[in-house]
């Protein structure tokens, strides 16, 4: 058994979390899962980065103390995770006792090493602002390109990069004020010291080639010594042992947020610093896992290891680095509504677990940039989740239940023998042999292990087919029509084995599918271990849908709700002859009243909603668009049961909202006065559910 300790990047506590985000998370717990699976210790650590100027200037711009900014973005963080099914160990934040006290812990250590030097150096100052200004703080015109507008440090126009003294004409974003240019004592970690501990550590990591590719440029450059200090004002610790003649030096945002990591293992293990050294003392015989994006490699790849090394602590055993998301082949846009924040994508009533599937199913060990496409996502999903693999068990099941009792046979049939050319099984082998299932999962583990995805999807995929192909073969409808109940009972029950199969190894991206499967064939969670014997004489449960296909709405819904009006606010008017006067109403063209679709719904069913003060759930039937769920507020003045069978009006194309109580997809139009008691629209006689209302 092998003992890990298994991290992510920490999200920055300055906003939501969106689905480039997500990317790098959901990677990681996969991986977690799956060891844990196979048996493995795994510790799974992450937390808020909560230090650093812009979570500063954020939480003043938001009226709030930076620790309650902190802690309201940490609580929607661990929402966003918990319904993403990404379950951490212990999830904490950077601004915490146990990083301060470990901050200092390896501080310390490296000073008394002799790995801290404290020199002079020359900011920018706004003086209105009265605090020095980060080079990303401070904007002008390009030195060597003349784009207005670029960062103190570098143009992103022409990619140039510079002393934020050789910008012309400088301003500082957080006054608008110039800024002046002060000296300040700064304190630096020697870097250049273990550049050679950095290029040995390198050497014998597991990293992909191209990072280590990448980090060994930095190392062939020469590594220079990093300041790791910032002045105040400044949301961060104060750096020790300075006394009273140097006050206001506090830790920048990077040193303390990797020690992050430790400081949320160090509160899972309610404090227990010699607990902790067993993970990160230099003799741990536990591996030490990252999971980051490329953008931050030279922090986890040449800052990280040498601070370890200096503080006299282990170094990592590997890097899992990610590429960058795009949507639809473009960055993500908040014009183009592809911009997506996590917690859209669920309101809109989509299936996390969907994403967790096409993530996966596009990554590799490498770091590629993964393209979302989201009509490829559709069909993906339609196709490989509810066409292939529940389409196994719901084609079986029925069977076993209005046949046998609802248990499956006490052995498996003689295998079948097919000619195939399919890749996980050679022409001429007899195709159906569980056997063959069994081997193809020793590719499918190690593709895991190797953070392989896509080629572990790909084989399972494969082996859908395969159990497809054999239900195809034997006809169990036909089967049964001619009573060849023996046939029957062997057939099934060996397209439901299958079906287990491909349900442990699909596990470590599906937990919750996989939940329902393991309850639907009334077993205990599965492990790894039981890729390895069917199961036979015994009792499943009646089938129920396991997956549901993507509706091609709810991502247009999605988009629609992630667009961002990039127009002005409040637009200088033009006076023009054809503006209207500014106290008069905005009119609706016809187009904008084209964008609301309006339908006839029947209430077949109205129910009182247990928790809720105001809310009926009402099932309606919206005619050839199927029936839809509707929670409205309209408890006070109806009783659920005058309302069955009675028509009204529905907005249907309303993206689908995500509720405490459920997914309400549509609205029911009401009047209302002054008291605000609701009145239901309803149609003339003769109208019909789905009419259109024009």
């Amino acid at each position: 058994m092998r003992r890990l300790l298994v991290t992510h990047a920490l999200p920055y506590a300055n906003g939501p979390l969106h689905l480039g985000h997500l990317l790098g998370y959901i990677q990681a717990d996969i991986w977690v899962r799956f060891q844990r699976m196979c048996g493995n210790d795994v510790t799974f650590v992450a937390g808020e980065d909560a230090h650093g100027t812009p979570i500063m200037l954020a939480a003043e711009k938001a009226g709030l103390s930076p620790e309650r900014f902190v802690a309201e973005i940490k609580q929607k963080h661990e929402r966003d995770f918990k319904d993403f099914n990404v379950v951490h160990d212990c999830y904490h934040t950077t601004h915490s006792p146990e990083n301060r006290r470990l901050s200092e812990r390896i501080y310390r250590a490296l000073r008394d090493a002799g790995h801290i030097a404290r020199r002079e150096v020359e900011q920018a100052y706004d003086p209105v602002k009265g605090m020095f200004l980060p080079d990303r703080y401070v904007k002008g015109v390009c030195p060597n390109c003349a784009a207005p507008d670029q960062y103190g440090d570098n143009c992103e126009d022409c990619g140039a990069t510079y002393s934020v003294r050789d910008l012309k004409s400088p301003y500082s974003v957080i006054s608008g004020a110039a800024p002046s240019f002060k000296p300040s004592e700064h304190y630096f970690f020697k870097l250049s010291q273990l550049q050679d501990s950095v290029a040995t550590w390198l050497d014998g990591a597991q990293v992909h080639e191209s990072v280590k590719a990448k980090l060994r440029e930095w190392l062939d450059a020469g590594l220079k010594d990093w300041d790791i200090s910032r002045d105040a004002p400044y949301f961060g610790f104060a750096i020790p042992d300075l006394g009273p003649d140097a006050p206001g030096k506090y830790f920048y945002v990077w040193l303390d947020a990797p020690i992050g990591y430790f400081a949320s293992l160090l509160a899972l293990l309610d404090g227990d610093e010699a607990r902790l050294d067993e993970f990160i003392g230099a003799g741990s015989t536990a591996e030490m896992w990252h999971f980051l994006g490329k953008d931050i490699i030279n922090f986890h790849g040449l800052f990280w290891p040498a601070m370890l090394r200096g503080a006299g602590l282990r170094q990592p055993t590997g890097l899992a680095v990610n590429g960058y998301l795009t949507v639809n082949g473009a960055k993500m846009s908040k014009s183009r509504g592809t911009f997506i924040q996590a917690r859209t994508y669920l309101d809109c009533g989509l299936n996390p677990e969907y994403l967790r599937y096409y993530f996966a199913a596009k990554s590799t060990p490498g770091v590629d940039d993964i393209d979302l496409n989201l009509d490829d996502f559709v069909a993906r999903v339609n196709s490989d989740l509810v066409g292939k693999y529940v389409n196994i068990a719901s084609r079986c099941a029925g069977f076993i239940h209005s046949h046998f009792d609802g248990t499956l046979a006490p052995e498996l049939p003689e295998p079948i023998q097919h000619h195939t050319t399919d890749s996980v099984v050679q022409s001429g082998e007899s195709t159906y042999d569980l056997e063959k299932f069994v081997a193809a999962g020793k590719q499918i583990r190690a593709a895991y292990e190797s953070r392989d995805f896509a080629k572990a999807i790909r084989q399972v995929m494969s082996l859908t087919d395969i159990a497809n192909q054999y239900i195809d073969g034997v006809r169990p409808w036909l089967l049964a029509k001619s009573n060849r109940t023996s046939e029957l009972w062997g057939a099934c029950t060996l397209a439901l084995n299958l079906f287990r199969f491909l349900t442990v190894y699909l596990k470590p991206i599906l937990p919750a599918l996989a939940q329902d499967a393991e309850s639907f064939l009334n077993i205990p969670p599965l492990s790894w271990a039981d890729a390895d014997r069917p199961l036979l004489d015994h009792v499943i449960k009646p089938y129920k849908p396991l997956a549901t296909r993507i509706d091609p709405a709810k991502i247009k819904a999605m988009i629609e709700a992630s667009k961002e009006n990039l127009a002005p606010m409040n637009p200088t008017p033009n006076h023009s002859a054809a503006e209207p006067a500014q106290d008069q109403p905005a009119y609706a063209t016809i187009d904008d009243f084209k964008k609301i679709e309006l339908r006839i719904a029947r209430i077949d069913n109205a129910e009182v909603v247990e928790g809720a003060d105001k809310l009926l759930r009402l099932t309606l039937d919206v005619g050839e668009l199927g029936k839809r769920e509707v929670f409205a507020g309209i408890k006070s003045a109806y009783a659920p049961e005058s309302l069955v069978g009675r028509l009204t009006v529905v907005v249907a194309n309303l993206a689908p909202r995500k509720m405490r109580f459920g997914v309400s997809e549509g609205m029911v139009l009401a009047a209302s006065g002054e008291d605000g008691r609701p009145f239901l629209l309803w149609p003339d006689s003769g109208a019909r559910a789905g009419m259109i209302v024009r």
